[in-house]
Parts: C-alpha cells; structure tokens; sequence
C-alpha cells in the first residue's frame, strides 16, 4: 500500500480528523484526540513519513478564535455584514429580507427542511424572462468551513448591489447558502469542528454522515467509509441524508448549466471526476474555464489556486455533489472550489479575511457567470 493508500485508509477506518484530504503532494493536515496522538505518529514513523505538531492544543487555539468571533460580531452594526459570521438564523433572516428589498430580481423559497426540522431556502436572482442558463451555487456542505457560506452571501450582495457586470440579464442564479443546516447550527453552539450532518445513525453511538460522499454516483467506490464514527462516513444507502435529498430535487427541477459548491480550505479549484482519475469528456472545457477564473482570482491578491481533478488533485473521494451534477444531474459544468488557507488558520480563518475571500473569489465567480452569459446553450 502507498504512503497516500495509506492515508486513506486511516482517514476511512479511524476517528482521525483529516483537516485536508490526504493528497499525493503537499502536506495533509490530520487532527488528532490526546489518546490517539501516540498512536498516529508510530503509524507514520513506520512508514518513514515526516510530520510537524502545528497545534499543541487545538482547544485553547479554538477558545481564542472564538473570543475575536466574539469581538468582531460586536461590533456589527447590521444584520448581514462581510467583517463577522453569521449564524443559520440570520443568514436565513437576510435571504427573506432581500426579497423585500429588491423585489424585481429576488425571491426566496423554502426547498425543503433538514433532520432537524430547519428550512431549507433557494434563493434566485433573475431579471426575469425564460429560457435563460442557470447556475446554481451552494456552500456549507461541510458544517465546520464557515468562510464558504460568508463568501457565498458576498456574492449575492455583490448581485443585488448591481456589481454583477451585466450577468444578470442573461443568467438566473440560485443559491443554497448552507445545505448543512443543523451541522452548521451545531458547530455554533457545540462544536467548532462538526463536519458531518447531524442524523442518527441506528446501531451506532456516533452521529451523521459526511454529505459529499452521500451523493448517488459511484457512491462508496473510494476515498469513503462505510463506518459511522468515520469523518467520511458515506450514509447506509445513497442519499440517505435528507438535506441532500433536498438539494438533488432542486438540482433536477433546475438543471443548471453551472454547478459550484464551496468549502475549504486549500485553495483548490477541481472539477470531477472523483471517483476515479480518468476525465469526463469535457475535461478540456472545464479546465479551461477553471483557468481563466483561477486568473482572474489570483489578479486581485496574489492568492494561488491549484486547478485540476479533484481525484488528481487530491485523492478519490466518491459520492461527491460535483460529480453527481455533471454525471448524473445534467450539469455542462461543475466544480468544487476549495476557499482559503492553506492551512495556517484552517476552518478558523479570521473574519477580517471574509471580504478579501469575497473580492477574489467574485472575480472568479464573475468568469464563470459572463461565460456562460456569452456563451447560451442555445447557441452552443
């Protein structure tokens, strides 16, 4: 077995918490609890790999994040801002707000509810009119990666702001800011570092299943576990999370042309497949796309982005939403864009990094929407 089999087999078969998918170059990032510690670093002196303690004690490191969370939301002044997170509740509040705020280009409708019973909203941006290409973005799939609904919200601001460069008269956006309701709610008042969704598992003390290896395309056929205690454990059955039976059905009800999902962190951006490491057909064209919007991000800052598979990139990981859009959705398009760090803050990235985050990452966000803008399917 290889260093990165290996690794694999770790992230699928024991409760280490892989903070980055374990990947061929480059570092992964592994937290792990005091009890096991002993044991994953005799398991990599075995195999002559090398490792660094970055954090010694990732509960103190968490309490003082949380203390400048603190301090940054108290000093907003409004209900949405990009300088403070913000919780499941008022990202909500806000998505309603904007319907009423400007009426001739959003509404707002409840998709479907979570586990425990939170709505699920879609929110659509259109001038109006049909026959228009959709893309669709959702964020939040994994509860703990905060910046991705932030960047998410930023980009509807900049929409309804008119910061949308003319898109918005050939395109219709949807957006699902947090597909994982209640374990995005959770890491708010339970645990910062809740990945999963936050259902029962019957049989089994530990809670969830890892969302983006749920999805019904090549589900468990590599970089999944079958093991509920596992970060990626797969679900008993495909789909058998309800929030992303909720998102399928509105993926099918809209066929977007462009599907992106959001997470971090890495400073990725992938496209499928990642059940596997041979292309889609259309790889080519995805690639393409990719690089012109990772250009464009890199502009504004100086931020770099890695562009590929996402089973080349990093490793296989079935059972993901990309690859069900393009494989089985409909989607001409799809990606998964891995936000910022590279692992300095991690899950923790400081709010004052949530506007930059927002800036760069439109500048992509916009490639993608004015191409698919010049480009209709109609005229394909």
């Amino acid at each position: 077995m290889t260093d990165l089999g290996y690794l694999n087999w770790l992230q699928a078969h024991t409760r280490l918490d892989f903070w980055t998918e374990p990947r061929s170059l480059g570092y992964v990032d592994i937290m792990a609890r005091r009890w096991d510690l002993p044991m994953l670093k005799q398991a990599l002196r075995r195999r002559d790999m090398d490792f660094t303690v970055l954090v010694t004690d990732v509960a103190s490191h968490l309490h003082e994040q949380d203390k400048l969370h603190k301090l940054a939301r108290s000093k907003s002044t409004t209900k949405m801002d990009w300088t403070s997170y913000h919780s499941y509740d008022e990202i909500n509040a806000w998505l309603d707000d904007l319907v009423t705020t400007y009426p001739d280009i959003a509404s707002v409708t409840e998709a479907g509810t979570s586990y425990e019973g939170r709505a699920m909203k879609l929110l659509k941006l259109s001038s109006g009119g049909t026959g228009k290409d959709a893309v669709f973005t959702d964020g939040g799939i994994h509860a703990r990666e905060w910046i991705s609904p932030a960047t998410v919200t930023y980009f509807i601001n900049e929409i309804v702001e008119g910061r949308d460069d003319g898109m918005l008269a050939d395109v219709d956006f949807y957006f699902m800011v947090s597909i994982n309701p209640d374990g995005y709610s959770y890491t708010w008042t339970d645990d910062r570092l809740w990945r999963k969704t936050r259902s029962d598992n019957p049989g089994s003390v530990c809670i969830g299943t890892d969302p983006n290896r749920n999805w019904d395309f090549h589900w468990m056929e590599g970089g999944a576990s079958d093991q509920p205690c596992a970060e990626t454990y797969a679900g008993p059955v495909p789909f058998s999370e309800i929030e992303m039976q909720v998102v399928r059905d509105v993926l099918n009800d809209i066929v977007p042309r462009v599907y992106l999902t959001f997470h971090s962190y890495s400073q990725l951006w992938m496209y499928p497949w990642g059940y596997t490491s041979d292309l889609p057909e259309n790889w080519m064209d995805l690639d393409s796309l990719a690089q012109d919007a990772v250009a464009a991000l890199t502009a504004v800052y100086g931020t770099t982005y890695e562009i590929g598979s996402s089973t080349n990139t990093i490793y296989i990981a079935a059972g993901g939403s990309d690859d069900w859009a393009l494989g089985a959705g409909g989607s001409e398009y799809a990606y998964t864009i891995e936000l910022r760090d590279e692992g300095r803050y991690g899950f923790e990235l400081p709010a004052s990094q949530i506007i930059e985050s927002g800036i760069e990452t439109y500048e992509g966000f916009k490639v993608v929407g004015k191409f698919i803008a010049a480009n209709p399917l109609s005229k394909a």
